[in-house]
């Protein structure tokens, strides 16, 4: 008896061979498809290189970023500021009440022993136990902006107070945040003459300062504030 005709396979729309099946007789895996439309066929039961996406070049996506940083607005960069300066200053405080209270009635106890001696008596203010305590609120003061408002600014270029606003601390040059030693100079340039009391007088600097919008601690340490424009 003469053996029947195989079936005809159907062609494939476009008149495209079909595919062939993959190892053991079943369907071909989804990567080996891939690479067979892509012109890369791959031996049946054959190892396949999975596909990749492609990846963002990093120096493109760097001068994208570099063209895009604008110098923020005052108003952005004032409440920014004034935020942080409140929770650093509510932090501060706390911590320094019992040491003010501790200098406070040293101070007392020391008029108080001026007055029972019947003599005339010059009571310094500053001594030991003042000092001490002056010292202990400067040190919490000096590790609190370290850890509030350096490292998040040498890390990712922005505090809690520039978060909330939109805007962050860029390298100048780079556009990138400006690490630990930068931020640490920004940080100090700023601070210290805010307790001379002409600290404002930075501040101001920026109002004027063209094209980055820099106050004295931005020039110090060679960054700007970016962020939605004036």
């Amino acid at each position: 008896m003469a053996a029947a005709p195989a079936p005809a396979v159907p062609q494939q729309p476009g008149g495209s061979a079909p595919m062939a099946s993959g190892a053991g007789g079943g369907q071909p895996s989804w990567a080996q498809q891939v690479h067979r439309l892509a012109g890369e066929p791959a031996e049946d039961g054959g190892r396949v290189t999975p596909w990749k996406p492609p990846v963002d070049d990093v120096f493109q996506a760097a001068a994208r970023r570099q063209a895009a940083a604008r110098p923020s607005g005052v108003g952005r960069r004032l409440a920014a500021r004034l935020l942080d300066t409140v929770v650093v200053a509510g932090v501060t405080a706390a911590a320094a009440v019992p040491l003010g209270i501790r200098a406070a009635d040293h101070i007392d106890e020391k008029i108080d022993a001026a007055k029972l001696s019947g003599e005339k008596v010059t009571v310094w203010l500053l001594d030991g136990t003042t000092a001490s305590c002056l010292g202990a609120v400067l040190a919490i003061l000096l590790v609190l902006g370290v850890l509030y408002e350096v490292l998040p600014t040498a890390k990712w270029g922005r505090t809690l107070g520039k978060k909330l606003c939109g805007i962050e601390v860029q390298d100048i040059e780079g556009h990138e945040p400006p690490g630990f030693g930068r931020a640490l100079v920004r940080w100090l340039v700023l601070t210290v003459p805010c307790l001379l009391v002409v600290g404002f007088l930075g501040v101001l600097w920026g109002l004027f300062d063209k094209p980055w919008g820099q106050c004295w601690h931005d020039k110090a340490a060679h960054t700007f504030v970016a962020g939605p424009a004036r």
